[in-house]
């Protein structure tokens, strides 16, 4: 084999990353550990700019579900991960972590974090692995272009100097979060070596409403536990849900429950104009079971209905429905049957209209990107380009928060930067 000649170049390297986020640090890593000469290349100061503050600063590393119920967490293009998965999935990453001294742990739904509580832990440990390795680290450098010929990637062209390279890793995020860096340049590198761009939308963003009690603030604040939000079309057929904690907000509504729906919601919002979600505060028990656990303790009390109702609901989330029934002020067993029915339906199924997310540039993951159809899943080479690979939320890949995001930007960047040092290594004497 002969080597690599990309034409007249200031600097030689088997495989540039470009990006240093989760996927890109994972990435120079991997190819690092084959031999290969790497370096990554990230227009910020510092790299994990966006990973520090993953997890509200503590940094949900993964999740420690089965691969296929990974991959049901993952609804934006799941499956395409299952080739990655074989190679490298969440239980490597766990190991990947504890073997540099990173211990983690268990939360709620299978969510694991450093036992520091700290994602500069996490950071640490990656910048320093690379370093270790032998990475180039070059912060504070923009690339401008990618470079190539009909049939090979060359290099890329930055602000500084032109690089010379066989094999280019691209990992450059979304457009969620433009201060860390993701302002959309992977899209317009692939592009321009013919790759298309599928729609890009807001995942995993709260849901703004314009419902009078939004604008009123009155719900503002309220949590709820393990409640179920539903997302209707507007036939009223069931499309998501998801039974996570909800918070109300003065704009609508956030929270996990709320987040993982956002996605779907933004899908239907590109054909009508407003979408349905409904709540239902108590999803572990019937409509019957509410029915006759509060029907008998409202007919032997002489108290308001909303203060006999109290233990149910939060206080102003309880008045709220019962105001919006009238019946707030009513003595409890002057209820008609029909009257705690509507009490129950309204705990069970309540409407909420929503406009629309937060924008992409405030939501936490970007839907859309780097069409799977163009990419090889075994090796997360461009199937336009020989030599271009892809990593991390630039693919059109988005799972639901709770370290499923960061698992397969981890997972696609090793993936990435192994095949990419094999394949450099065939330009090497």
């Amino acid at each position: 084999m002969l080597p690599f000649d990309g034409g007249t170049m200031n600097t030689k390297y088997d495989v540039i990353v470009v990006g240093g986020g989760t996927s890109g640090m994972m990435a120079s890593i991997a190819a690092a550990e084959q031999g290969a000469k790497v370096v990554l290349i990230d227009k910020n100061k510092k790299y994990g700019k966006k990973l520090l503050m993953t997890g509200g600063g503590r940094c949900n590393v993964t999740n420690n579900r089965e691969v296929d119920d990974l991959i049901r967490h993952i609804p934006g293009n799941g499956r395409f991960l299952y080739s990655t998965f074989s190679q490298f999935n969440n239980f490597d990453v766990m190991d990947f972590f504890e073997s540099h001294g990173v211990s983690l742990k268990e939360e709620d739904h299978g969510r694991m974090f450093p036992v520091t509580n700290k994602s500069k832990t996490i950071v640490d440990t990656l910048v320093e692995t690379a370093t270790q390795l032998g990475v180039t680290l070059l912060p504070n450098t923009t690339v401008k272009s990618l470079l190539f010929d009909a049939d090979h990637i060359t290099g890329v062209k930055t602000e500084f100097e032109t690089i010379q390279a066989p094999c280019v890793i691209l990992t450059t995020g979304g457009k969620t979060y433009p201060s860390t860096g993701s302002t959309g340049d992977g899209y317009r590198f692939a592009k321009s070596v013919g790759h298309t761009i599928t729609p890009l939308y807001a995942t995993e963003s709260p849901l703004l409403s314009d419902e009078a009690f939004i604008h009123s603030k009155e719900l503002q604040g309220i949590s709820l536990r393990d409640c179920l939000l539903q997302v209707l079309d507007n036939q009223g057929k069931l499309v998501t849900e998801h039974k996570m904690d909800l918070l109300f907000t003065h704009f609508g509504l956030s929270g996990p429950a709320a987040l993982r729906c956002s996605s779907f919601v933004n899908q239907l919002l590109e054909s009508q104009p407003d979408v349905t979600v409904v709540l239902d505060c108590f999803p572990e028990r019937s409509k019957e079971e509410l029915l006759q656990s509060i029907t008998t303790k409202l007919h032997q009390s002489k108290k308001a209905a909303k203060n006999e109702l109290a233990a149910f609901l939060p206080d102003r989330l309880l008045v709220f429905y019962l105001e919006q029934l009238g019946l707030a002020d009513t003595p409890a067993n002057q209820l008609t049957e029909a009257q705690i029915l509507s009490i129950v339906e309204k705990w069970k199924a309540f409407p909420i209209r929503v406009n629309k997310t937060l924008p992409i540039e405030k939501s936490f993951v970007t839907g859309g990107g780097v069409n799977t159809k163009e990419i090889q899943p075994k090796s997360m080479e461009s199937k336009k380009k020989n030599g271009l690979f892809f990593a991390g939320e630039l693919v059109d890949v988005n799972g639901y928060t709770g370290g499923f995001n960061i698992t397969a930007a981890f997972c696609t960047g090793h993936s990435a930067g192994v095949h990419a040092a094999q394949e450099a290594s065939y330009f090497q004497f």
